[in-house]
Formats: C-alpha cells, sequence, structure tokens
C-alpha cells in the first residue's frame, strides 16, 4: 500500500484552524469535506431580499461555513437560508447566479467523497497533461495561460528593477488584487475583511524591492480576462511570469498542468518532477504561489483527499472548487 507523504502526514496529525483550534480529522469523521473549512462565526445576518451580485461570494462564504460547523445537524435549505437572510428562492438564484450549480448540486460537488474521485487518477493526471498540452481536449472549460519564468537574479534581489502595477478587483471569490508587470501578470490575492493594505503587503513581501504604482486601469482587462469565463480561450492566452526560485518556478509551472475538473496531490508532483522524496518541499513552493486561481494550486489535496492548506483560507479552496465544478457542468 501506498505511504502517505511526510508533508501528508504531519498535515494529519497536526492539522489546526488559523484560530489554532483543532480542526476536525476526516479519517475519524464522515466523509465530508465540508468539516476541513475554518471555522467563522454562525451569527445570523439581518433577513434582506435584495439581489447584489457583488456580495454573492460573500453570502456563499457564510454558507460555507454554516455548513462546515452545523453539517451532522443536516439543517435544512430553510435553514441555510435563514441564516444568510434570504429566502430559500433566493438562495437558489444565488448558486445558479454564482456558479451555475443548485445548491445540492454545490455541496455535492464539495464533499470529501467528489475530492477522492477529483484524485481517482491523480497519478496520471500531470503525464496526461503532458501528452495533450495544454490546449488539448479535456481544457476546453479551462483558462489558457501563457507563461515565462523571470531570471534567477530578479528573485534574489528582490524584485530591484521591476516596475509593478497593482489594482483590486472585484472576483467571483472577493475582491482581488492583481499585480501585474510589462511580461505578464505576476500576482494575484485575496482581500480579507476589507483589508487591502493587508493584500498589498502580501504581495510586496514575495518581491520588496520591486517599485509598486497603484494602476487599476492597466490591471483591469486582466481581471477580467482571469473571472469571466466566457473570455477563456485557447488563441488568446492569458500571459504570466513566474518569480521564484528554480525549484518554486518548476513546482508552479507543473501546477499549470492540472486541467480544470481534476486534482493532485502532493507527492505526485514530487514524483512528476523525478524528487519522488521532496513531498514537503512541493509543499513549501505551493504554499508559496503568487499567482492564485489561474496558476490553480487550490487543485492540489492531500492524498486522503483532505484540503489540506492554502495561502487565502481553506473556505475560498472549497469555494473555487465548487465554482469550477459549475463551470464544467455548464
Amino acid at each position: 500500500m501506498r505511504s502517505s507523504s511526510p508533508i501528508e502526514g504531519e498535515e494529519n496529525r497536526n492539522r489546526v484552524s488559523r484560530q489554532g483550534r483543532p480542526a476536525y480529522n476526516e479519517l475519524k469523521e464522515d466523509k465530508l469535506m465540508l468539516d476541513m473549512l475554518t471555522p467563522i462565526t454562525t451569527e445570523p445576518v439581518r433577513p434582506t431580499e435584495i439581489d447584489n451580485p457583488a456580495a454573492d461570494y460573500e453570502r456563499v462564504r457564510r454558507i460555507i461555513a454554516f455548513i462546515s460547523e452545523r453539517w451532522r445537524e443536516q439543517p435544512s435549505l430553510d435553514d441555510i437560508a435563514g441564516h444568510v437572510g434570504l429566502s430559500t428562492t433566493h438562495v437558489h438564484h444565488l448558486f445558479r447566479r454564482w456558479c451555475g450549480l443548485t445548491p445540492k448540486a454545490f455541496l455535492q460537488a464539495i464533499t470529501l467523497d467528489n475530492a477522492k474521485a477529483l484524485l481517482a487518477d491523480a497519478a496520471s493526471v500531470l503525464d496526461t497533461a503532458y501528452e495533450v498540452g495544454l490546449s488539448g481536449p479535456g481544457r476546453l472549460h479551462d483558462l489558457f495561460v501563457t507563461h515565462e519564468a523571470m531570471t534567477p537574479g530578479h528573485f534574489k534581489s528582490g524584485g530591484a528593477g521591476l516596475a509593478m502595477r497593482f489594482g483590486f478587483h472585484p472576483s467571483p471569490f472577493g475582491e482581488a488584487i492583481l499585480v501585474a508587470t510589462e511580461h505578464g501578470l505576476a500576482g494575484l490575492g485575496f482581500v480579507d475583511d476589507g483589508d487591502r493594505a493587508a493584500a498589498l503587503a502580501d504581495m510586496q513581501r514575495r518581491w520588496p524591492k520591486a517599485a509598486y504604482v497603484e494602476d487599476a486601469a492597466a490591471t483591469a482587462p486582466l481581471a477580467r480576462r482571469i473571472f469571466d469565463a466566457q473570455t477563456w480561450a485557447a488563441e488568446q492566452p492569458l500571459r504570466v511570469v513566474l518569480i521564484g526560485t528554480d525549484f518554486e518556478v518548476r513546482v508552479w509551472q507543473t501546477l499549470l498542468r492540472i486541467p480544470l475538473g481534476k486534482a493532485t496531490s502532493y507527492s505526485d508532483i514530487a514524483c512528476r518532477m523525478g524528487r519522488p522524496s521532496a513531498s514537503r518541499a512541493v509543499g513549501a513552493a505551493v504554499g508559496k504561489n503568487p499567482i492564485s486561481f489561474v496558476v490553480p494550486c487550490h487543485r492540489v489535496l492531500g492524498r486522503s483527499g483532505a484540503l489540506t492548506g492554502y495561502h487565502w483560507g481553506l473556505t475560498r479552496k472549497q469555494a473555487i472548487l465548487g465554482w469550477e465544478a459549475g463551470k464544467l457542468a455548464g
């Protein structure tokens, strides 16, 4: 029987929530990924029947968090709707509008069993991707990307001499920050609790000596290309630039090979890179990925199907996986 990688074993022994409390152990509890989510306050919000697309992700986030804490109680759709202050009809329309799925279909898409299904052929996913290339028939619903790596000197110098333009834009997963150089997209992160300064600082610490200029007009076209699936086309790939160590860049390039609707594990990536004992180093590199969503580190799961870590929060990782399931279903 294949043993788990060092990083996966460590995750299973020491998994804790961001608040420092023990998270559920999916091997001892029911087979649901929902119980892996970071606990979030479940105080009901004031009822409102106003549709506000800009608030869709916040409502979805609250619903995922609510279910992650109450799943043993089998909350009804009425319970879920009441928690976010909407009618059951509005919750149905919310999910249809946000990801194209019914609430039930979305919840089915983010169970541990479904994650295991994504991993069923994990060992061959990367090999198949290399065989068919990034424009193969299995990527018809995916965002097409062309990439280049900056010289190691740019990373070692902390980005000295690079001009970084950044802007804040709405996305299906909350407000996003995009950072771009003249060579293409270099960073994509998310704003939590309205703290734009923290989101910017998270990018700046990666390349502390680069020159940062706020220029939302320059990054807006990139945001539209990334988050509007109608613009995803092989003949117009999104240009990204990878700035990291040689090993990190190799890991990120491998992540770009994971197609929509598939997943792989740290150990499979390590094996594909010819470094089967480097699962822990792969995990560290995945965690340092600066281009969320586009370089799909959210498609890397633990061997058991557990979410494991995600720099921008497990709830958001869960939401992205469910949103992608809707794109495939559409």
